[in-house]
């Protein structure tokens, strides 16, 4: 496993936000990925509820200044890094002023979702697959976590298939149980367009809310697997619905979850 790059994608990681199940795996699984020989790269947005003194935050310039495109808007990328204090760890904050900037990560301080989630989430997968560009840095697996990172599998097999830091990567895509009942308002296949994208490959999104990203992240993810959670019919419904496609995959839980994942990436790696 000497040679494999993987790319990690998700909403939050220990200890810099933990507020679901996701931040626990992105904390444990990359540190294990890189003590089994692995090149690890770690990106989450840079929610304003991280306090960047206490986590020693710092921009790097170099990697910043790219506009964003989502719909007829174009917003500035900024990329932070800091490190895990208990692990030789990186991780990339993807960051903008008008997305990122207030105290709270989906809801706000009365418990309401953010009705610019979509948004929020179109510029952060777009942002992270920009940045690696720029950094050069060829993943072969490129592992999304979470429906905020749904749109990375298609990006990756449409307008960034053909760039050479992008074309042998293979994608996965893990669900968790951090379903949402908010819709989006406008128009999110409009919002989410790029090149060699067109209305049918993001059909999915017209729903315009939780199951739309579901769906798309499993439709163009390499793999799909389900996280070790209770889940509600409403998803359990969307996995019985996937469960006949070749990319519907399994890993085990507890103690085996680790290995399990390593065999999930070399096997696609190969």
């Amino acid at each position: 496993m000497s040679k494999l790059r993987i790319l990690y994608a998700a909403t939050e990681i220990d200890p810099f936000l933990q507020t679901t199940k996701v931040a626990e795996l992105l904390r444990r699984l990359p540190a294990a990925m890189q003590e089994a020989g692995a090149e690890i790269r770690i990106f989450v947005p840079r929610f304003g509820i991280i306090n960047e003194r206490k986590n020693r935050l710092h921009e790097v310039v170099r990697l910043s200044g790219i506009n964003i495109a989502v719909g007829d808007d174009e917003k500035p990328l900024v990329i932070k890094v800091a490190s895990i204090p208990t692990a030789k760890l990186q991780v990339y904050f993807i960051d903008n002023e008008d997305y990122f900037h207030r105290k709270s990560a989906l809801v706000d301080k009365n418990d309401k979702f953010h009705a610019d989630n979509d948004e929020r989430a179109i510029f952060f997968c777009k942002g992270v697959l920009e940045t690696v560009k720029k950094l050069g840095w060829s993943p072969d697996i490129v592992h999304c976590n979470d429906w905020m990172t749904s749109l990375i599998p298609l990006y990756l097999k449409t307008t960034y298939k053909k760039d050479p830091v992008f074309k042998d990567a293979k994608s996965v895509f893990t669900v968790y149980n951090n379903e949402f009942l908010d819709k989006f308002e406008g128009n999110l296949v409009e919002k989410a367009k790029m090149l060699d994208i067109d209305d049918e490959m993001l059909k999915e999104l017209k729903t315009a809310d939780f199951s739309g990203f579901v769906k798309l992240g499993m439709q163009y993810a390499d793999t799909v697997v389900r996280s070790d959670e209770d889940f509600s019919d409403n998803l359990n419904g969307l996995f019985k619905e996937y469960a006949s496609r070749k990319h519907l995959s399994q890993v085990a839980a507890d103690e085996n979850l680790l290995s399990s994942y390593q065999a999930l990436y070399n096997d696609l790696a190969s």
